[in-house]
């Protein structure tokens, strides 16, 4: 065991010599090279390794004397490491850590990892900080190199590089930043598709055992990754964590659109489902902690809108990430602790809620973009697959718009949001369950109860209070403290409750108005803005509000199965037929909505809806001026003929390109375009 001892400390002091002669020696140019490094890395991490196993097999040093620190080759084999690594430069540091991960990976040492990451710790603690980035586009480089390893193996070199970059994030990191997240996020992608094929593949019984077994592993280099992602993002200065903010919400594929960068041909629905997932909660990590002075920086245009399209999807979890973004974006005094769950507040002064002046940045921003949050808000809340998290992340949403963002004007959208929510659940025209219905007024009695004490208005406070306490001991069940308990019993129907159990819009306008707020606008009842979103939506347009059915009745169908749908002609049918006073009524009423809306409604929403009308005609004589310039062809069918351009149209006679001009006062417009 002595003779063990001493022959090790006898080589290691050997290699000790050697590194420090290349100081001042002709060795230094010649000892960085590969053949050596090759086997003075590896004598030294053998050292560290094997020293402490035999420790823990045959046991403590006999003599402490003997074995002080300068005589343990695990102790004296790790400071021969650090002092070559103190003394690398930037043209060999690469040849002194590449030898370690051909160990690592030779002995095995990733899964479990332990030894790896005391080896990076080392590593990255003795270089100069200025080559930090070296090593870890080394780490970065050895995980592609092992991408088809294991899981637990990805995972270990993931933890690794996370170690490193907890440590390099503290000093220069260099240009790796963009490598990093974008080698994670494909590795991210390759192990979603790596798990999505093993569930695809794992259909016989004898195989579920290790399919289930490999989905927990890639499990787990999902979350190392993600926990990677979001350690480095959160220590980046803020002006490069917007770009990663940026730079991973591109990645996230939605439904309907292509502008997303990340190749997901190989996921299938659900392996996108998961990468969507998965990419919300990295992006969810990075957002921790971020704090902008402005909305308008957390939140920009171009940033929002990617942003807002995963809260319209139906799946119920990637709605709350993206609420979660959200609140971690827009909760720039820390309230959110305060306002976690969904309640009644009884006396909201308690929770000391810190709030500053709205700034003119923040107002211009809720003036261009608040319709667009309302909207979602709106249509989040009538999703039929919605839990009770969904309604307390949404009930926060409205909390911290009003904190961070309202001033009278928003206040008074807020208020119209949630009448209409009400509204949307007592009509139930989208057809919730009784649970979901009954669940959305609990959000409302919450919010309003919240808002109520915020703006501080008496009679609003007055008359919030009393249907709240009309609802306790009438309908428990629209209160949030009965309805998302479990076993609550739910009313068969909501048609038939005494309007006192409902929050009334002129209660509310005669109570704001007393105070000195605008309320003109309460009496218009909010409708939620039609965006492009819609087109692309999976769901029912919530513009559909006119539907036309028109039955075709071929001549082929047998005359028994023709179902007649005449009516009897009668006298009072006729009379009906010819009176037209309901109807001049009716033309009437409609002209002073009309009025009414543009009289009072927020001019944001009206522009929304006329853009929406503008679209909608314009795609309308596109698809007219696309069926007018077609022309036959000799062979009968049709083939898109474009027309003559006075700047020229391209043929090609004898291989060689022509253009042909074609004059104006010459060129043959189709009949529909002549006006």
């Amino acid at each position: 065991f002595f003779l063990f001892y001493r022959i090790r400390i006898a080589g290691i002091r050997g290699i000790q010599g050697v590194v420090r002669k290349t100081v001042n020696d002709e060795l230094r140019a010649t000892i960085w090279e590969p053949q050596h490094m090759d086997k003075i890395v590896p004598s030294l991490l053998f050292n560290m390794q094997k020293i402490e196993e035999v420790d823990s097999r045959i046991g403590p040093p006999p003599s402490p004397s003997a074995a002080d620190k300068e005589e343990n080759p695990a102790v004296l084999a790790e400071n021969c490491f650090r002092e070559l690594l103190g003394r690398a430069t930037f043209g060999n540091m690469n040849n002194a850590v590449r030898p370690v991960f051909a160990h690592l990976d030779h002995h095995r040492l990733w899964d479990p990892n332990e030894f790896a990451v005391h080896c990076f710790k080392i590593i990255m603690y003795s270089i100069q900080a200025q080559y930090s980035h070296h090593v870890i586009q080394e780490i970065l480089g050895h995980l592609d190199a092992r991408k088809k390893d294991s899981p637990r193996v990805r995972a270990g070199i993931i933890q690794v590089l996370l170690e490193a970059v907890a440590i390099a994030a503290k000093g220069s990191i260099g240009p790796t930043v963009l490598e990093v997240f974008n080698t994670l996020l494909k590795h991210l992608r390759l192990s979603v598709e790596f798990e999505a094929n093993d569930l695809q593949g794992g259909s016989i019984s004898s195989a579920n055992l290790s399919t289930s077994s490999k989905d927990s592993d890639e499990k787990i280099v999902q979350n190392a990754i993600i926990q990677t992602i979001g350690f480095f993002g959160s220590n980046l200065p803020d002006y490069q964590r917007s770009e990663i903010m940026m730079f991973i919400m591109g990645k996230v594929p939605v439904f309907g659109t292509s502008t997303h960068t990340l190749d997901i041909s190989q996921l299938g629905d659900l392996g996108t489902r998961r990468i969507q997932i998965m990419l919300l909660r990295s992006l969810l990590m990075v957002t921790s902690g971020y704090k902008a002075k402005t909305i308008v920086t957390a939140l920009p245009g171009s940033f929002l809108d990617p942003l807002l399209s995963p809260s319209l999807m139906e799946d119920y979890e990637l709605r709350q990430l993206v609420l979660e973004v959200m609140h971690n974006l827009m909760d720039r005094h820390d309230n959110r602790a305060k306002l976690r769950g969904i309640r009644i507040i009884p006396d909201v002064a308690d929770l000391k809620i810190k709030r500053e002046k709205i700034c003119r940045q923040d107002t211009s921003f809720m003036k261009k973009n608040g319709q667009q949050l309302y909207r979602h808000i709106y249509l989040g809340c009538k999703e039929e697959d919605n839990v009770q998290k969904n309604y307390e992340l949404l009930y926060t949403s409205l909390a911290l718009i009003t904190i961070e963002l309202a001033n009278e004007e928003v206040v008074i959208d807020l208020i119209r949001l949630a009448i209409a929510l009400q509204d949307s659940a007592i009509i139930n025209e989208d057809n919730l369950p009784m649970f979901h219905r009954c669940g959305i007024m609990a959000l409302v009695a919450a919010y309003l109860n919240f808002v109520s004490q915020m703006i501080a208005v008496p009679a609003f406070c007055q008359h919030v209070s009393k249907v709240i306490e009309i609802r306790t001991m009438e309908a428990p069940y629209f209160l949030p403290e009965h309805i998302f308990r479990d076993k609550c019993m739910l009313p068969k129907s909501l048609e038939k409750h005494d309007k006192n159990l409902y929050f009334l819009t002129n209660k509310i306008a005669e109570s704001l108005g007393g105070s000195g707020y605008s309320v003109e606008r309460l009496s218009v009842p909010y409708v939620p803005q039609v965006t492009d979103e819609d087109r692309l939506s999976r769901r029912k347009s919530i513009v559909d509000t006119v539907s036309i059915q028109v039955d075709i009745l071929p001549n082929s169908i047998p005359s028994d199965d023709v179902v007649s749908n005449t009516e009897e002609i009668t006298f009072e049918a006729l009379k009906k037929a010819i009176d037209t006073s309901g109807m001049e009524e009716q033309e009437k009423e409609k002209r002073r909505l009309v009025i009414e809306k543009f009289q009072k409604a927020p001019f944001e929403e009206i522009a929304a809806q006329c853009e929406s009308k503008a679209n909608l005609l314009h795609d309308r004589l596109a698809q007219i001026l696309e069926l007018t310039i077609r022309s036959p062809v000799d062979n009968g069918s049709l083939f898109y003929s474009p027309p003559p351009s006075p700047s020229g149209t391209l043929t090609i006679t004898s291989g060689h390109a022509q253009y042909q001009s074609v004059p104006v006062y010459e060129m043959k417009f189709p009949d529909l375009c002549v006006y």
